[in-house]
């Protein structure tokens, strides 16, 4: 069994290489690679793998410059997913994509459910769903798995960003009126790797921490913790201060609901998971760690 694991050094990529089996059978490349802004060369690529299962953890992230970069965000987030779906029909391989909250616009009351109908408020998380859509499209074999607000210990996110401000400033404003479960990439992988176990796991699934809160509310959980484990920081729970979305306007919409439903997973892979706070805080024990080292 060959596995192909594409964006090895993002956030999930990274997770990935390390609870997939450490043997030849495991191709990991980087975006260097395997570059999905190059679709002949990325074709190239995965047919020359002849890979039995590849992992799609590379994707155009930037939500806010997606907006003025729209033809690269599609690129990488749709037309080169499609390029992935068929080659993997080709080969009679199985897919796993990831994808996003975005998909939907965030209005609905309660959890988006995988059969809910999207509508995206963003170019990026109209790329996100045309990439699902040709998935779906090709007939290939596939798992796409939405997740939401993911973060890890590397890369460039928000819990990062939170004890870096938090050092450098005495007061952060931080939205308080979206809500969702900040998941780890450390869970996306453990998951992805469970269901690598069930070969009868296929279709779309929603992926996130058990749970909900606002980003207020993880900023201040982020803040918490690292105070709890010694890291001096300027600005504390306390000092962070809440603002409507009207207050911080971005280039790109975001939906004010999040919220992913994990039922279908749930009952598929027969577990529960982890509430949020438990991955949020071995996330921000390890970047507290890092920064005393």
């Amino acid at each position: 069994m060959k596995i192909l694991l594409l964006g090895v050094n993002g956030q999930v990529g990274g997770e990935l290489r390390k609870v997939l089996p450490r043997n030849p059978d495991v191709v990991a490349l980087d975006r260097a690679q395997a570059d999905l802004s190059n679709l002949p060369a990325l074709k190239e690529v995965i047919a020359s793998a002849k890979a039995n299962i590849i992992i799609n953890a590379a994707a155009y992230t930037a939500v806010d410059k997606a907006e003025t970069e729209k033809d690269l965000a599609e690129r990488i987030n749709h037309e080169a997913v499609a390029v992935l779906a068929d080659e993997a029909k080709k080969a009679n391989a199985l897919l796993i994509h990831y994808s996003t909250d975005y998909v939907f616009d965030g209005t609905k009351a309660s959890p988006y459910l995988e059969t809910d109908p999207t509508n995206p408020v963003s170019v990026y998380g109209a790329s996100k769903l045309r990439g699902e859509d040709a998935i779906r499209g090709s007939g290939c074999h596939h798992i796409i798995f939405r997740t939401s607000w993911v973060y890890a210990a590397r890369g460039n996110n928000f819990v990062k960003t939170m004890l870096r401000l938090a050092r450098e400033r005495e007061e952060l404003k931080v939205v308080a009126d979206q809500t969702g479960a900040p998941t780890s990439a450390a869970l996306i992988a453990d998951i992805t790797a469970k269901a690598l176990s069930r070969p009868v796991l296929a279709g779309t699934y929603h992926l996130a921490a058990a749970g909900e809160t606002t980003w207020h509310g993880f900023a201040r959980f982020i803040l918490g913790e690292a105070q709890t484990l010694g890291l001096a920081l300027k600005a504390g729970p306390a000092q962070v201060t809440a603002i409507p979305t009207s207050a911080y306007p971005t280039p790109a919409r975001r939906p004010a609901n999040s919220r992913l439903n994990t039922d279908k997973l749930r009952t598929a892979l027969g577990l529960a998971l982890p509430s949020w706070e438990i991955q949020a805080r071995s996330v921000v024990a390890a970047l507290v760690n890092e920064s005393k080292t």
